[in-house]
């Protein structure tokens, strides 16, 4: 009989500490990584990895999977990007707990806020569950090629608890906060590893109201941070507008002083925001140098949308002409775009604002004519474009208003033609900023979103771009591997206490990444309509990966998956058993 189940040989290793890279062998046994050095003795499966990156697979924090993780085994677009276990439920929004007459409810505050299909979600899911830790065994019974870890979420808390008192401005009792924090407390001890909440006003549900944790007291938010500390982990997960008045530092610092859990928060570089991006790293310092534990989740690209014909969003979705034909086939309208009268028609109209809510009238404008700010996805786009890439100035050396040339743009490639606007993280024109950021442990490289926002982005691809673009091809200044790979692996591991992977060392789950890095290039963007009722999603897949392997068993092999399903669901922080690793 083999000694291992499978050795990987010669590869060049980047074990995720942030140690320096080396050459050497992994053998792998009973899903966990035997040996890393020099290894004798055969194996069931050798795979020759010369010339290759040998990684630790990818930690992905910050995920939307929550419905589609209860039918779906390959978890795409994320598994397509060497990650091999995400964390869900971010932002407040989630399907747990659910009452019967919430379903739909909560299924609209899911396709408002993180713009999955709603009828993907009503069709796909079983709601075979009505509390949290029914929730999770549901998620126990799918086996999958990733792991996956989720919180409780705020929004299906309080619609739990508040019923139809939950609306915007609604103020809970205190009995209701006790219930709440109950609640979260029952689902960290049966496994949760924390819980979040939104507090901006670009998360809205389907109906245009802002999400249930947006008006929620800090009194409200710290009682249920003290319910994860006597649950005895969890993190605390928050997207918020970063208000002055709120003081989400303070409360933010008490909270995790008082509990001894970390708080992580999104970290965006916006125009909008009121605080500054290096004003909120100075307030999260000054918290932590007075014994908080509050970390930075930091995106390592513009946040922002794709825009298409077919996708979510696009510069003439308010013109009336667009208005005719938006309820069409696919194949109607593109007659009629192609159509030089209606182009015509529709380039002389005006957008119509009428319905727009005044909180977010500034970026409807920018989606609808910030030409300065909006780029052509070229076959070769690296996602930090200069001002000359932009469509105002490309316009202007066609000799074309910038309208013109995003219609035309728009139906380039048969009408699949994509423009990048980057509304968070790009005020500079430039990713100078994080460079800096990603050298911190205060911060953590996350915000992927992967699952959701399936007709704007797909930033689930964020790996393979840090990868790509901050570890090799980048001009303007690079990151080391190492750092990159640490970050991507062991850090955002620790931070959810998930201490048995991030690292290849005896001991740890051999999830592992073979990569080429020579090869890594992303793919071109498309839109595909294969979700449950034909509900669309933007995908991205990558050259470069040649194998990818979950606890043992490899999952794909040059980016097509094998069928292997060995992924399952995450319960609670763990641990590795280093002194016991397999031999």
């Amino acid at each position: 009989m083999p000694a291992f189940d499978l050795i990987i040989r010669g590869g060049t290793i980047v074990d995720g500490t942030g140690e320096p890279r080396f050459t050497g062998d992994i053998a792998v046994k009973d899903g966990l990584v035997a040996q890393v050095g020099n290894v004798s003795g055969d194996a069931a499966e050798e795979i020759d990895a010369s010339g290759l990156l040998v990684t630790p697979g990818f930690v992905d924090i910050h995920t939307h999977y929550d419905g589609q993780a209860t039918w779906d085994q390959e978890m795409a677009p994320s598994s397509w990007h060497g990650v091999t276990t995400v964390v869900m439920g971010n932002c407040g929004v989630g399907f747990a707990p659910a009452k019967p007459d919430k379903h739909e409810w909560l299924i609209g505050l899911m396709e408002g806020v993180e713009d999955i299909p709603g009828t993907a979600l009503a069709e796909g899911m079983s709601w075979d569950w009505e509390t949290f830790p029914e929730y999770l065994d549901a998620l126990e019974k799918l086996p999958r090629t990733v792991d996956v870890g989720t919180h409780v979420p705020h929004g299906s808390v309080r619609a739990y608890v508040l019923g139809d008192r939950e609306r915007p401005g609604a103020v809970p009792t205190d009995e209701d906060i006790e219930q709440m924090s109950a609640i979260v407390e029952e689902g960290v001890r049966a496994g949760a590893l924390g819980f979040s909440t939104s507090r901006t006003v670009l998360h809205r549900d389907v109906d245009g109201e802002v999400v249930p944790g947006t008006t929620a007291t800090a009194e409200e938010l710290v009682a249920i941070g003290r319910a994860m500390g006597r649950a005895g982990h969890g993190v605390f997960e928050m997207a918020s507008d970063m208000m002055r008045e709120w003081d989400e530092f303070g409360w933010m610092g008490k909270m995790s002083r008082e509990t001894g859990l970390p708080v992580t928060f999104a970290a965006l570089q916006s125009i909008a925001k009121e605080m500054p991006l290096d004003e909120q790293i100075s307030s999260m310092r000054a918290e932590n140098d007075n014994g908080a534990n509050i970390v930075a989740q930091i995106a390592l690209r513009g946040n922002g949308i794709v825009m298409a014909w077919q996708g979510t969003v696009h510069p003439f979705r308010l013109k009336p002409s667009w208005k005719e034909i938006e309820d069409l086939p696919w194949e109607e309208q593109k007659a009629k775009l192609f159509d030089p009268e209606f182009k015509a028609k529709m380039l002389a109209e005006q957008h119509d604002f009428s319905e727009v809510n005044q909180d977010i009238i500034g970026l409807i404008m920018v989606v609808c004519g910030g030409w300065n700010m909006q780029f052509e996805m070229d076959p070769d786009f690296n996602y930090e474009p200069t001002a000359a890439e932009s469509i105002l100035e490309r316009a202007k050396a066609a000799g074309v208003s910038g309208d013109e040339y995003a219609y035309d743009l728009l139906c380039s490639d048969d009408g699949k033609g994509f423009i990048y606007l980057p509304i968070l993280n790009y005020a500079d024109g430039n990713l100078d900023f994080l460079k800096d950021l990603q050298q911190s442990d205060d911060t953590v490289n996350s915000l992927s979103d992967g699952g959701a926002h399936c007709g704007t982005i797909c930033d689930a691809a964020s790996p393979t771009f840090m990868l790509q673009h901050w570890v090799r091809d980048r001009s303007r200044g690079t990151i080391s591997l190492e750092n990159a790979i640490k970050r991507q692996c062991a850090d955002t591991a620790r931070l959810y206490g998930l201490e048995d992977r991030g690292v290849l060392a005896p001991g740890y789950l051999a999830d592992i990444n073979i990569i080429d890095m020579e090869r890594l290039k992303l793919g071109k963007p498309w839109l595909a309509f294969d979700l449950p009722a034909g509900g669309k999603r933007l995908l991205q897949k990558a050259e470069g990966y040649v194998a990818t392997i979950k606890n043992g068993a490899v999952t794909f092999r040059e980016g097509e998956w094998t069928g292997e399903t060995p992924g399952g669901l995450i319960r609670g922080p763990q641990r590795a058993e280093l002194a016991e690793a397999a031999e």
